[in-house]
């Protein structure tokens, strides 16, 4: 297939009038559009406005979509154990799998094509066969909470850590390896010293096998982890041996010297979830320091309670916005850097390689983008337009592995009315299972 339009490769290059030919899973030619057409003649052609790669949510909660408006305007820990941890206990197999299809199929037509996904203590195997069915690359993990949790969702640490193996050997590398594992404790809050480190070595026995929590994101969390552990949340993660190149911390709004130099020691990357962290009023956390430091940043939506959409291209606006408005400068943040942080770096959380550019060699995750809208006109230059202008609902294709998984408002081989309708049941039944009050529509 030859993809073309004006392509952004990556943060650095954009080839007016060029195409990307994608054969198998492979880009095998990026350029001019003339000379791949010569090239390739006998190759499909699809034209959009943009070509771009498929962007990355490095911290994602798909199984939280059917609490998209449940708990606006509370402060974290409330937010958390009042709403959505109880929507969470109160989900069954059928929600948790409506739940995942539903935001996994919100963020293909949003140009999100892969997502590092934090799950929920039950059920997890239903969104690992969502992944799978969707067509969306995915890195996910089971929850584990073996303290300070509410019933249905606290386990014994063992129990914990032996289904967390059992998915690992089910799942880790499924769908022709498109599909991952992150063992994923919820955060130290919530998590005894067993638990973590029983973590890190189930990260260790399996090759391939990241690691992905929270860290951070609130003060409140910090003090309760100090409290618990004598030590700040990053050097107690350190300790446990929950930092290095394969592990994924959401977050890390609120950190000091020490831990922003462990962070660029140890190589651990960080994802960055500017809406969720305005909404909940978390704080800004410091990216061009980490930036500075060489840590590498993704970006997140975070979950659908407390952001409330999974659409990447608001994450990278606010992110660069945030950014300048922390800094009182104007230039940090620009959108190259905001547009690296959503594709290549979102690559490094995810853990994949060969993906986040439009480059020959690397995997056939592409987007195409119409401009062909009030908002898109003029269009001086497609990257700025990318992170500052776009929105989800400009996407019209996307492609994961070479295969075709999103075209003109279409998922291909999924009834997306069907699903929103089982979301839509589903999470009636489980809000009121969990006693939590909604507005009447």
């Amino acid at each position: 297939m030859l993809l073309a339009g004006t392509v952004v490769a990556d943060s650095e290059t954009v080839i007016p009038d060029g195409a990307v030919v994608v054969e198998g899973e492979t880009i095998v030619a990026v350029g001019d559009e003339a000379i791949l057409r010569d090239r390739y003649p006998d190759h499909e052609r699809r034209a959009f406005d943009l070509v771009a790669p498929g962007l990355v949510g490095g911290h994602v909660h798909s199984v939280q979509s059917l609490g998209r408006g449940i708990a606006d305007d509370d402060a974290l820990l409330d937010w958390l154990f009042d709403a959505v941890l109880p929507m969470e206990a109160a989900m069954d197999a059928e929600a948790t799998r409506a739940a995942a299809e539903l935001g996994y199929l919100e963020c293909l037509e949003s140009g999100t094509t892969t997502v590092v996904d934090h799950l929920s203590v039950n059920h997890a195997d239903e969104a690992f066969e969502a992944a799978i069915e969707t067509g969306i690359r995915a890195r996910l993990g089971k929850v584990l909470m073996d303290k300070a949790s509410p019933d249905g969702l606290i386990e014994e640490t063992d129990a914990a850590l032996a289904e967390t193996e059992a998915l690992i050997r089910e799942y880790h590398g499924a769908a022709d390896g498109r599909v991952r594992y992150a063992v994923t404790p919820r955060f130290a809050v919530t998590c005894t010293e067993a638990c973590l480190r029983g973590c890190r070595e189930l990260a260790d026995r399996y090759d391939g096998v990241t690691i992905h929590t929270h860290a951070s994101e609130n003060e409140d969390e910090i003090e309760a982890v100090e409290a618990d552990t004598g030590r700040r949340n990053i050097l107690w993660l350190d300790e446990v041996g929950l930092t290095g190149p394969d592990v994924t911390l959401a977050h890390c709004v609120h950190t000091d010297e020490r831990e922003r130099e462990l962070l660029a020691e140890t190589d651990t990357v960080v994802t960055h979830c500017p809406s969720s962290n305005m909404k909940l009023a978390s704080g800004i956390a410091p990216v061009h320091d980490y930036l500075d430091r060489g840590i590498t940043v993704a970006l997140g939506n975070d979950g659908p309670p407390c952001n409330n959409t999974l659409d990447p291209f608001t994450e990278m606006r606010q992110a660069s916005l945030l950014g300048k408005v922390d800094a009182r400068d104007p230039t940090r943040l620009p959108a190259a850097t905001v547009l690296e942080m959503a594709t290549e770096g979102g690559a490094r959380a995810a853990g994949f390689d060969r993906l986040g550019a439009l480059r020959e060699g690397h995997r056939a995750d592409v987007i195409g983008l119409t401009t062909d809208i009030t908002r898109a006109t003029p269009l001086h230059d497609p990257l700025s337009h990318l992170v500052y202008a776009a929105h989800g609902d400009d996407v019209t294709f996307a492609m994961v592995d070479g295969e075709v998984r999103y075209a003109d408002g279409e998922h291909v081989g999924i009834d997306a009315a069907a699903v929103r309708e089982r979301a839509t049941r589903h999470a009636e039944r489980v809000v009121e299972a969990a006693g939590i009050e909604t507005a009447e529509p």
